[in-house]
């Protein structure tokens, strides 16, 4: 698959966190992987000082975005965000929380103005950006705040996306009592409709095959075990038939997973938070990608945190964030 004609904006993440270090190595990688062309958003003096400890021997290219392309060969591009960072590597301090939502609120602005492709993001510290007034459960919702348009917030989707499984889950960043509560029919129809659409338009699945979970344990084992099976999530399944998806369920959790079980599907819809990344995050740790269906432009995300106790000393792994280039590139060139 080709290219996208602009390249892919990735986000600074949490400074004091291993976002600089993998970001770096996949920049180091890049003729050996044959990465696209990306520029960071974040701070060029905090970045020579991680490329520092790291004993990493890079150019830093100060550029504007359309500038990536020339500068990416032989630098890594950084497009300055005006918000300068103090944290040292694992420590994050009061210059963090600023930094890390410039750089989202700018590669946001980038991509909506034509001038990157997607966005990847690095991870945050939720813990510091709350301490700083950060009032959003997660990076997902915040992006679906910043991609409003006409007054209207999109509903964002996360999916976990690697070349064995895809999963999402319809409640995301609340507690289980609450997930509960808000699991509803239209909620339902909704995330699987998102995911349809988005598995045709930017994954390339024609026919996109959903097997959709139970919520209880043996998929309330014919309401002996729950009632949500058969009030809740067999009429959501109802209306998407009706549709045309091919939405499949409600089937027991416990064996979706499984190798044989995986390849009938195209992703699995499950109804919290766990359900859907214990099983992902246990055949795919290294290589899943974090991706948000249901915005206006691409977005990717390795799927880890910040790592603060590696942050700096080399032994971060950057496959992750190296699958989320690649995806975003992919989707971004399908979506051309």
């Amino acid at each position: 698959m080709a290219a996208p004609a602009k390249p892919l904006a990735v986000t600074l993440g949490e400074p004091a966190g291993i976002g600089p270090d993998i970001t770096i190595a996949a920049w180091l990688r890049r003729r050996e992987l044959d990465l696209p062309a990306f520029y960071l958003r974040g701070d060029e003096a905090l970045i020579a000082r991680r490329a520092k400890a790291l004993g990493a021997d890079i150019e830093i290219a100060s550029v504007s975005p359309g500038e990536t392309e020339t500068a990416f060969a032989d630098a890594l591009p950084v497009v300055a965000t005006g918000k300068h960072v103090t944290a040292e590597p694992g420590k994050p301090d009061a210059s963090s929380a600023p930094a890390a939502l410039a750089s989202i609120r700018e590669a946001v602005a980038d991509v909506r103005a034509g001038q990157a492709s997607a966005i990847v993001t690095n991870p945050i510290a939720k813990s510091v950006l709350y301490r700083a007034g950060f009032r959003h459960p997660g990076h997902t919702e915040f992006l679906a705040e910043l991609a409003e348009a006409d007054g209207r917030v999109p509903q964002p989707v996360m999916m976990l996306w690697s070349p064995r499984l895809a999963v999402v889950p319809v409640t995301i960043h609340v507690s289980l009592r609450d997930a509960l509560t808000q699991l509803t029919i239209d909620l339902i129809v909704s995330t699987v409709r998102i995911v349809a659409t988005e598995l045709r338009s930017r994954f390339g699945i024609a026919q996109p095959r959903i097997a959709v979970s139970g919520l209880n344990p043996h998929a309330g084992e014919d309401g002996s075990l729950g009632h949500e099976e058969q009030t809740v999530i067999a009429p959501a399944l109802k209306v998407l038939r009706n549709d045309g998806i091919d939405a499949r369920g409600p089937l027991p959790a416990d064996t979706m997973f499984h190798e044989a079980a995986r390849s009938l599907y195209d992703c699995a819809v499950c109804m919290y938070h766990d359900q859907a990344l214990i099983p992902i995050k246990t055949v795919a740790f290294d290589d899943a990608v974090n991706v948000t269906l249901g915005l206006p432009f691409i977005r990717t995300s390795p799927d880890h945190g910040t790592a603060f106790d590696i942050a700096g000393t080399g032994k971060a792994n950057p496959a992750s964030l190296i699958a989320a280039l690649k995806l975003a590139s992919r989707m971004a060139a399908a979506n051309s």
